[in-house]
This record gives structure tokens, sequence and C-alpha cells, in this order.
């Protein structure tokens, strides 16, 4: 390279992968991301429910997660919780790559069945 003055300049060393800085991910988005696959894994929602939203604590490159959400009633409440928190886990550490060691998931509201033929 030659600069204004007519000097030659070099071009600047390279800089080693492992030297170039650090990827940090906002603990927003990483809730963000938690809380689409909370929905992602409950499928449909109840009608007046709220979607699933979630809180996170980021330390180092593990995240802890607490989901909550409403769910419909009658269901197996405990296989639903579990495919929330597996696949929270699943989607989590594929975006964002972090290990998820914790996911709490809180039933906030049950929204019942509305059955026929009743008043």
């Amino acid at each position: 390279m030659t600069s204004a003055s007519g000097e030659t300049q070099s071009a600047p060393a390279a800089v080693a992968p492992g030297e170039r800085g650090a990827l940090r991910i906002a603990d927003r988005v990483v809730a963000k991301v938690a809380s689409q696959a909370a929905r992602e894994a409950l499928g449909g929602l109840p009608k007046d429910a709220v979607p699933p939203h979630a809180t996170v604590v980021v330390h180092h490159e593990a995240v802890r997660v607490r989901v909550h959400l409403e769910l419909d009633y009658p269901s197996d409440i405990g296989s639903r919780c579990a495919a929330v928190r597996r696949h929270v886990v699943e989607r989590v550490g594929a975006l964002v790559d972090m290990e998820v060691p914790e996911v709490a998931v809180h039933v906030e509201r049950l929204h019942p069945a509305r059955t026929q033929g009743r008043a």
C-alpha cells in the first residue's frame, strides 16, 4: 500500500482467530429465543392464552431459563412441560451455542376446555 506521502505501508498482520475478540449475546436475545422455543413446543395455544415468555440468567457459557406459560386443561401437564423443557434446551443450545443446565417451567394458568351442552 502507498500512503498519500508516497511511503509504502505494509498490510496489518493477521490476527489469530482466538485473539480476535468475543461474541456476546444479550440476555434479552437469549430470553426471546427461549420464549419462541416454548411456543414451538406447545403448538397451538388456548384461545385466551398469553404467549409463553421467558427470563434467563446467563453465567459464562451457561444459561438458566425460567419459562412462564398457560396450558389448556384437561391435558397431560407433565408431558407438555417436559416437551417444553427439551425443546428449549435444544433450540437455545443450537441457536446461541450455550449450555442449558436448567429450565424451570411455571404454569401460570390453566384454560378449561369448553364442553358442548354445558350452560
